[in-house]
């Protein structure tokens, strides 16, 4: 709790301090319709300032209630979903928008027109999510198509910029490599948007998990992956001793194709056990194993878990950032406007 406190005031005491400092060199914009890009970012403010307000009583209610009253209360994950989530669909749905929409005054069917075929493929996606996956759910269909219509709406808008379709291959490369750094940091961020979402969706949704008590020799199948348990092994470290389990993953022609180990810990000094987990990337999904406690006939609780896709979800957060960077780079921020020059007193002066 105090660590969250001290983070909160680090960043909104940051944030209130350096306002104050610039407050008064700040002046008032000019006019601009609600169907514009200025009106689509206070959009996007309006729907993040909320989120992020959820969070923050989500967070700090129970705090507050304990230091208040001393009771203890737990908000966990029901509270976050029927209050979070839905106020990132919405959001999700309009961001391709946005970087199609002229400033001050945008058009809104005409985005629209142009998004038609990044539409067409998140539709194609949902239906192919939602017939042809075992057990995937409306939400499951629902996310993979959001997840979907943000990659193909950021690949339109590079797109469109670059005139794909109106002109020949060889003027749209020229004019797609004469783009702003601006626009590719923002197709960037979209995009490390829709892979981020694709990855919490894939790891909510078609994730599986399994709980068994496991012999050495012993072989235990999760999603397609096949564990056979090569037995507990006594090791010591500086500080501790440990039972280490060797899992070999097994191919379907039975060879082993690499090896995952898990170890349960136990502190001396401490009189502390830990679980350290073992973790097998396979493509951009993980395998996750823990042990349990061992049994008096020699069996042991193995935990997995399937992750599928999780990865993107730390690669779609790389992908954002590498747009913050390219758009921090865009030479009208790299490149100072000039300065009036100032009239010299004497020729402001008027003639006697």
């Amino acid at each position: 709790g105090v660590f969250i406190l001290c983070i909160l005031t680090l960043f909104i005491g940051g944030s209130l301090a350096l306002f104050a400092l610039r407050a008064s060199t700040l002046t008032a914009g000019g006019l601009f319709h609600p169907i514009s890009r200025e009106g689509a970012l206070v959009l996007n403010n309006l729907f993040l300032t909320t989120a992020t307000a959820t969070v923050l009583v989500g967070t700090l209610y129970p705090l507050a209630l304990e230091a208040l009253t001393g009771g203890k209360i737990s908000v966990g994950a029901p509270f976050f979903d029927l209050t979070f989530g839905p106020l990132m669909v919405p959001l999700l749905a309009i961001v391709p928008f946005g970087p199609l929409l002229a400033w001050k005054r945008g058009d809104v069917i005409a985005a629209s027109q142009r998004l038609m075929a990044a539409f067409a493929l998140a539709l194609a996606a949902m239906l192919v999510t939602g017939l042809f996956i075992d057990g995937a759910s409306v939400f499951a269909a629902l996310g993979v198509g959001l997840a979907v219509w943000l990659v193909a709406g950021a690949l339109t808008d590079l797109a469109v910029k670059s005139g794909a379709g109106s002109v020949t291959p060889a003027v749209m490369l020229r004019r797609f490599a004469g783009l702003p750094r601006s626009v590719f940091g923002t197709a960037l961020a979209h995009l490390g948007l829709g892979l981020t979402l694709l990855g919490i969706v894939s790891t909510l949704c078609f994730g599986t998990e399994r709980i068994l008590t496991m012999r050495a020799g012993e072989t235990v199948e999760l999603s397609g992956h096949t564990l056979r348990f090569e037995g507990l092994f006594p090791q010591k470290g500086p500080n501790f001793t440990e039972d280490r389990a060797r899992f070999l993953l097994v191919g379907a022609d039975g060879n082993p194709n690499g090896e995952i180990s898990s170890a349960k810990r136990f502190f001396q000094a401490r009189q502390m056990a830990t679980t350290e987990s073992g973790i097998r990337t396979i493509g951009l999904s993980q395998l996750y194993l823990s042990l349990g406690d061992e049994n008096n006939d020699g069996s042991v609780v193995v935990r997995l878990w399937w992750k599928p896709l999780v990865t993107l979800i730390w690669g779609g957060g790389l992908v954002m950032m590498a747009g913050a960077a390219m758009s921090l780079a865009d030479r009208r921020l790299r490149v100072g406007a000039p300065a009036r020059r100032r009239k010299p007193a004497a020729a402001l002066a008027s003639p006697t």
